[in-house]
């Protein structure tokens, strides 16, 4: 799916590090993807994008759902937008990607949707 959005990326499905700042983050109930791009770029104002396909886990049903979706941007600062479709699907940060790329990541997570 991202391939068809964001060519350049390459996939890292362990993207956190083993650290005490970011194995804070780690959720179980998720898949975490990472998407890394060859150097830094203007259009997406950040050289790799995290994916965290959050789920809750309905033990008296006994079947997972999906509740949200996480994305955020990063580069040698650490995190420079997020966009999460938990509350308002909005980009926030303090460093934006470019119009077109909003509606890609939008897109992206709206075929998550459809696909879980």
């Amino acid at each position: 799916m991202c391939k068809q959005y964001f060519p350049d990326a390459k996939a890292d499905l362990q993207p956190w590090n083993n650290d005490p700042d970011t194995i804070n983050l780690v959720d179980p109930e998720s898949i975490d993807i990472g998407f890394h791009f060859p150097g830094w770029s203007r259009k997406i104002q950040s050289r790799s994008i995290l994916v965290q396909i959050r789920f809750h886990n309905d033990f008296i049903d006994n079947k997972h759902s999906l509740i949200g979706i996480e994305t955020a941007g990063f580069n040698h600062t650490g995190e420079v937008w997020r966009l999460s479709t938990v509350d308002n699907w909005q980009l926030e940060g303090r460093c934006l990607p470019n119009d077109e790329v909003r509606d890609k990541l939008k897109e992206f997570c709206r075929e998550i949707w459809q696909l879980f």
